[in-house]
């Protein structure tokens, strides 16, 4: 349902997409930003708030599987869209293998930059393509990482898709 305010201009809408694996329903102002939507009013502070021009990637989510900036996406945008936020990646407190090859080569570091990094990383892992080392990186480009741990960020996502692509060769068909 969409509402006008004074001048006349639809201003509000309810809003349906599935976040996390849940459905939700909220209203929202049509000037709403998914980042504000998701952070502010819906708790996932997973999401960071960094640039607010989309250039840093802090407040990168998965929109139906596609890495996406929501500081520069509306949240009319997302309705009946799937939304994958860092909080939806963990299961029963078990970190993924993306999560944890964060974890094990030390990319972690301040942790701003990382929800971003790991969903991007995410989206790579369940692409099933592989990828070369400019590849990753250039796919990895969006993200600026103030503690200047690009090295750990490009091995971490380059030992997600190896062990990936390992588990895909020893799954039986």
């Amino acid at each position: 349902m969409l509402t006008k305010n004074a001048a006349g201009v639809k201003a509000r809408k309810r809003l349906c997409m599935t976040v996390n694996g849940r459905a939700v329903e909220i209203e929202i102002d049509i000037r709403e930003s998914l980042l504000d939507v998701l952070r502010d009013r819906l708790q996932f502070t997973g999401v960071k708030q960094g640039c607010s021009v989309g250039e840093c990637g802090a407040c990168t989510v998965l929109i139906d599987g596609t890495p996406m900036n929501s500081c520069i996406y509306l949240a009319a945008w997302a309705h009946g869209k799937t939304i994958t936020t860092i909080e939806g990646l963990a299961q029963d407190g078990l970190l993924t293998p993306v999560q944890e090859a964060f974890v094990d080569e030390g990319a972690i570091q301040c942790g701003f930059c990382t929800p971003g990094v790991v969903l991007s990383t995410t989206a790579m892992v369940d692409s099933g393509k592989s990828f070369t080392h400019d590849e990753v990186r250039r796919e990895l480009s969006g993200h600026l990482c103030r503690c200047t741990g690009y090295q750990k960020i490009v091995d971490a996502a380059e030992r997600a898709l190896r062990e990936a692509a390992t588990a895909a060769d020893e799954s039986p068909v």
